[in-house]
């Protein structure tokens, strides 16, 4: 049992859930442009809209089509943010703010 990658995109969200083994369902985030980013030195979250990839390691060609899976780095209107969460997996963006906006 096996699907393709979901390979989520910065766009308006827009998500689908898929069967798992065992009968489950798993929500899988196709398209999105919000992320939880928190903030390691308060331990603060909050929702902010993600701008654009920055840097994806995974792959190349992720990089230059602006996919978003764990590891990437996006940019947001409070600064860089890693990607901590699987999008294609968990079906939400959750992120670690790495370098704040001055």
């Amino acid at each position: 049992m096996g699907n393709e990658p979901a390979e989520t995109i910065l766009s308006d969200a827009r998500s689908s859930e898929r069967r798992t083994r065992g009968g489950g369902v798993k929500r899988v985030a196709l398209a999105c442009k919000t992320a939880n980013v928190t903030d390691p030195s308060t331990g603060r979250a909050q929702k902010v809209e993600i701008t654009r990839v920055l840097k994806n390691e995974a792959n190349p060609d992720y990089q230059k089509r602006g996919v978003i899976t764990r590891g990437a780095i996006i940019e947001t209107a409070i600064g860089e943010a890693r990607v901590t969460s699987r999008p294609g997996q968990d079906g939400v963006v959750n992120a670690i703010l790495q370098r704040p906006k001055a």
